[in-house]
C-alpha cells in the first residue's frame, strides 16, 4: 500500500443436519468462488477503472477541510482556496496512479487487486497477495514509484518547454507554480516510498533483493529488522525535531512486525495439507431455515459460520456478520436463503495450509468449506489454523526438551 507523505505503501424449515468427515451431501457448486471482500467501512465508491474499484474514505474530507482552513486563516482569496483544493486533488490523483502501477503490474502475474482506497494518509491498493517469485515482487514494488518518476519527468519537460521552472526556495505547499509543486511532491513520494522499511515499497524491494540470495522467510526477517531499525531512528530524530516522524516510526515498526509475522506463519504451514487442520464436526443449515435457527446453533456451540445445504449440495454460506446484518434488517423469522452468500470459496483436503491461509487472509475469510470429490468433508477456519499451530508448537517444544 502506498501512502501520501507516505504512511502505508501498502470478496417449511428443514431438518437439523450434523455431518462428520465423509458423510456430507454431495456438493454441486464446488467450483464457485466467493465474491471479493467488502471495501473499508465509511468508504464511498468513485467508480471502477480498469476493472478495479476505487473508493474514497470519508476521512479524506478532513484533508480538504484542512487545506481550506489553512488558506482561509492565511487571508487567501476564494480563488486561492479553490486552487489549493485542486492541488490536493491532483496530488491524490498521482497517488491513485501510483497504486495502479502496482495493481496493473501485479495483474501481469495473475494477481488481482480487490480495490484501491484513498485515505488522508495516502492510497491503499489491496492486492490478493504478493508474488512468490522475488523478481516479480521487485517489479510490482517498483512499479508504483516508477509511475511517480514518469509523472515528475513529464512535468519537468513541460516546465522546461514553457520556461516555467522557478527557484525552489520560492516554493511552498501553497505558493509557487502549480506544475512545479506537483513535480516536487511526486519526487518526494518516490524518495519516501523507497525507504527500505515495510510497509513502504522500499521494504518489499529490499526483501525481493535479499530473497534472490536467501530463502523468503529469512529475507523477510532481515528486511523487517532493518525496517524497525529505521523506525527507531525516525522516532529518535522525531523526538527532537518533528513529532510527525514519531508517528511514521510507529507505523513502520508495526508494519515491519506484521509482515515478518505473516511470513513466519506461512512458512510454518508449508507442506501441511488442509485436512490436518480442518474442522470435521460441524453443522449445516437449509435455505428454508429461519434466522432463529441460526441463532440457536450459534449460541449452542462454537461454530460461527454455516454452510447452507439443500439436501443435494452446498448452495451458500452464511457468515456470522451476515446473520447479524440479517437480523437487524429482516428479523429472526427471515429465511437463511435470504441472507446467504451464493458465491464462496472452497478448498480441497489436499490443498496446502500455506496456500489456504493466504487465500483466507487475502479475502478476509474466516471459514471456507472443504470439498473432496464433490462432497463436503470439513470447514477450514482461522481459529482452527491458529489452534493447529499452537498444538504443533507445543509438541515441538516437548520434543526439543526430551
Amino acid at each position: 500500500m502506498i501512502p501520501l507523505l507516505n504512511i502505508g505503501s501498502v470478496v417449511g424449515a428443514g431438518p437439523k443436519l450434523v455431518f462428520r468427515a465423509g458423510k456430507a451431501p454431495q456438493t454441486r457448486r464446488a467450483g464457485i468462488k466467493r465474491a471479493g471482500a467488502t471495501s473499508m467501512k465509511w468508504s464511498w465508491k468513485l467508480g471502477v477503472f480498469g476493472g478495479i474499484p476505487v473508493y474514497i474514505h470519508a476521512t479524506f474530507l478532513l484533508i480538504i477541510a484542512w487545506v481550506v482552513l489553512v488558506h482561509w486563516t492565511s487571508g487567501e482569496t476564494v480563488a486561492s482556496i479553490i486552487g489549493g483544493v485542486i492541488f490536493v486533488l491532483a496530488l491524490f490523483l498521482c497517488v491513485v496512479l501510483h497504486e495502479y502501477g502496482h495493481a496493473l503490474t501485479a495483474r501481469r502475474y495473475g494477481i488481482k487487486t480487490r480495490d484501491i482506497t484513498l485515505l488522508p494518509i495516502g492510497g491503499v491498493a489491496r492486492l490478493e497477495r504478493m508474488p512468490d517469485d522475488p523478481m516479480q515482487e521487485l517489479k510490482v514494488a517498483l512499479a508504483g514509484p516508477a509511475v511517480n518518476v514518469a509523472i515528475a519527468a513529464v512535468l519537468y519537460l513541460w516546465l522546461l518547454l514553457t520556461r516555467g521552472l522557478g527557484p525552489v526556495s520560492d516554493l511552498t505547499m501553497t505558493q509557487g507554480s502549480f506544475a512545479e509543486r506537483l513535480m516536487f511532491v511526486n519526487i518526494f513520494l518516490v524518495v519516501f516510498n523507497l525507504i527500505p522499511a515495510f510497509p513502504m515499497d522500499g521494504g518489499r524491494v529490499l526483501r525481493a533483493l535479499l530473497a534472490l540470495r536467501t530463502d523468503y522467510t529469512r529475507a523477510t526477517q532481515t528486511a523487517a529488522t532493518i525496517g524497525q531499525g529505521i523506525a527507531l531512528l525516525f522516532g529518535f530524530v522525531g523526538l527532537f525535531t518533528n513529532p510527525f516522524l514519531v508517528f511514521i516510526a510507529l507505523f513502520v515498526w508495526i508494519g515491519a512486525a506484521q509482515e515478518a509475522t505473516m511470513v513466519k506463519v506461512r512458512s510454518a504451514l508449508g507442506g501441511i495439507p488442509v485436512e490436518k487442520a480442518m474442522l470435521t464436526d460441524f453443522r449445516t443449515v437449509s435455505p428454508d431455515d429461519t434466522l432463529s435457527r441460526l441463532i440457536e446453533l450459534t449460541m449452542s456451540g462454537s461454530q460461527q459460520d454455516f454452510p447452507v445445504s439443500d439436501g443435494f449440495g452446498i448452495v451458500g454460506m452464511v457468515a456470522h456478520q451476515d446473520l447479524i446484518k440479517g437480523l437487524s434488517e429482516y428479523g429472526e423469522n427471515a429465511t437463511v436463503g435470504r441472507i446467504m452468500r451464493r458465491e464462496f470459496e472452497v478448498l480441497d483436503p489436499g490443498d496446502m495450509l500455506e496456500t489456504a491461509f493466504t487465500r483466507l487472509h487475502a479475502k478476509d475469510l474466516l471459514t471456507v468449506p472443504v470439498v473432496r470429490n464433490g462432497r463436503l468433508v470439513g470447514l477450514l477456519t482461522m481459529d482452527n489454523v491458529g489452534e493447529y499451530m499452537r498444538i504443533q508448537a507445543a509438541m515441538s517444544g516437548k520434543r526439543a526438551r526430551a
